[in-house]
């Protein structure tokens, strides 16, 4: 497996379901803001919308959007327990992905990162931290993880409120997310993906100077 990404963006958490896996894949990284590989392919002639992650499959097979292809990662690694195997679990875990992926990521997240949107979408946005991240932090407290165990809804959400050290939003509001946030960075999986983006984004950074 191949995956495209792009350093500290939701492509981290198939990093991670993959570290935490013990998989064997190969990564290529997109600038995110060129939208061209490492030896310079324009990545578009891979996904068209330019967004990462994409996972590129056997016999040239790629998957989009991030929900699919952290699901396809544990269902390929069930050794790994990534995913609940039986209906109901799943069904939890779908839940858990939609709700990151909709109410934070898109909602929430991407406005507050778009350099372009305006104030106004901006603001629209940020007033709705309260009842996503409140209801959150209730179903957290008292819990290790939105399921039973760790799981690629884990990795999701770890991306993606990683983002709140360059947006507006403040996750000291709701103490729980911050102790679910230094909780998870302890797992060996995290830390070294969390560590090999962090660097790969300051070169991105400096790069676009």
């Amino acid at each position: 497996m191949k995956l495209y990404f792009s350093p500290l963006a939701c492509s981290l958490a198939t990093r991670i379901a993959l570290y935490e896996a013990g998989a064997e894949a190969s990564y290529v990284e997109v600038d995110p803001k060129t939208k061209r590989t490492e030896d310079g392919a324009d990545f578009r002639a891979v996904h068209p919308l330019g967004l990462v992650p994409v996972l590129d499959l056997e016999g040239g097979e790629v998957l989009t959007e991030n929900a699919a292809i952290l699901q396809l990662v544990a269902d390929r690694f069930p050794a790994a327990e990534l995913a609940p195997r039986d209906a109901h679990g799943r069904s939890r875990l779908q839940q858990w992905l939609s709700f990151v992926g909709t109410e934070l990521h898109k909602a929430l997240y991407v406005p507050l990162l778009d350099k372009a949107a305006p104030a106004e979408v901006k603001a629209y946005a940020l007033a709705k931290a309260p009842s996503r991240l409140g209801w959150l932090a209730e179903r957290l407290e008292g819990r290790e993880f939105l399921l039973d165990r760790f799981s690629v809804a884990d990795a999701y959400l770890f991306t993606v409120l990683n983002w709140s050290s360059v947006t507006p939003v403040d996750l000291k509001s709701w103490p729980a997310l911050p102790a679910y946030q230094a909780r998870l960075q302890q797992r060996p999986s995290v830390a070294r993906a969390l560590a090999e983006e962090r660097e790969r984004y300051l070169r991105t950074l400096e790069r676009h100077k």
